[in-house]
């Protein structure tokens, strides 16, 4: 306390500051409203930062949850920030409305922490927030379920986000939400595809995107993903993106891929099956020819027996035929029987 309290002596003493001090471990700039914090054993938001404050840092070891009360018992009612920085806070979970004390945050930037939990109302309440940042911010294995539409419909005034470094293994599909959207940052995730979908989506929206180093498969399901990067501006590392898979196109320049050694292992199997029935039905064919010229005489003689009891046969319904139509045998039955 009597550090705290010389700390505010001290900033009372500084001609032109009167009105205002800085908390303890804290830098405090009037001039630009910066204030930044660091704090080693932190165990919340400080108190009674300076009102005028537009640009608030703080850094420290566990800030683990951030709560409705978190800004609230600060104190100071923030109702000038625009840009909160909390990176490296080790923070865990964001509980609903976090952040509604602050009405006019427009940058927020949550990045190196070790989020496991946000609740889908963490965001309500801060309707001018343009750009959010979560690079390397997710716990190992939980970014793609956290980046999802439960909260980010809450933050729908959303323009620049930023989720690189999560192990992020698809597209977040909660990111379609996202109607202001206008620059994205995936980079450096375990994405392999952006469906039809996606690109579409992005199309129609203009959204700018970094992609690289994602482990790209070019394949027969990317043609649209790969089509798109090569005919657009809105990839703006294009450059350095390189195709992951297959193993014959590993480190190959995406935009360098031809589209026809755009393969699936499917196609490959379908294409080889249809040419394996091929050869077998000619294996077949070849095979019953052999067989008929190797029996030809047996053939021959079969069908000469087959021709000889047809004629027989024949000649017999020839001979019946010649008996049933002679006009005596039909004359002789006409006569009437004798009459005594």
């Amino acid at each position: 306390e009597n550090e705290r309290a010389g700390s505010r002596l001290m900033w009372l003493l500084v001609p032109g500051n009167a009105t205002a001090w800085c908390p303890l471990n804290c830098s405090c700039l009037r001039e630009t409203g910066l204030v930044q914090c660091h704090f080693l054993t932190l165990q919340g938001i400080p108190r009674e930062i300076p009102h005028w404050v537009q640009n608030l840092s703080i850094t420290g070891r566990n800030l683990t949850t951030l709560q409705a009360s978190s800004f609230i018992n600060n104190g100071t009612q923030l109702s000038n920030l625009t840009t909160l920085l909390l990176t490296n806070n080790n923070v865990q979970t964001i509980r609903p409305l976090a952040f509604h004390q602050l009405p006019h945050l427009v940058t927020l930037d949550l990045s190196f922490n070790d989020l496991h939990s946000i609740a889908k109302d963490a965001f309500t309440g801060v309707a001018h927030l343009q750009v959010l940042r979560l690079n390397q911010a997710f716990r190992e294995a939980e970014g793609t379920r956290l980046v999802d539409d439960q909260w980010l419909k809450n933050a729908k005034s959303l323009k620049a986000l930023e989720v690189s470094g999560n192990g992020l293994q698809a597209f977040p599909a909660g990111l379609l939400k996202l109607d202001r959207l206008q620059v994205l940052n995936i980079r450096n995730n375990s994405i392999k595809l952006l469906d039809e979908a996606t690109v579409s989506w992005l199309k129609h929206r203009n959204v700018w995107v970094y992609l690289s180093p994602n482990p790209l498969a070019c394949d027969c399901k990317s043609r649209e993903m790969i089509f798109w990067i090569r005919n657009t501006t809105q990839v703006l590392d294009s450059q350095s993106l390189r195709c992951f898979s297959p193993e014959s196109l590993n480190g190959t320049h995406v935009l360098s891929v031809a589209p026809d050694a755009l393969k699936c292992l499917n196609e490959n199997l379908e294409t080889a099956s249809y040419v394996f029935f091929g050869i077998v039905l000619a294996l077949i064919g070849l095979i019953f020819l052999m067989v008929l010229y190797l029996n030809r005489r047996g053939i021959k003689r079969w069908l000469n027996n087959f021709r000889e009891a047809c004629r027989d046969q024949m000649e017999g319904y020839h001979y019946r035929y010649e008996q049933d139509t002679d006009p005596r045998r039909s004359n002789a039955t006409a006569l009437p029987p004798d009459t005594p």
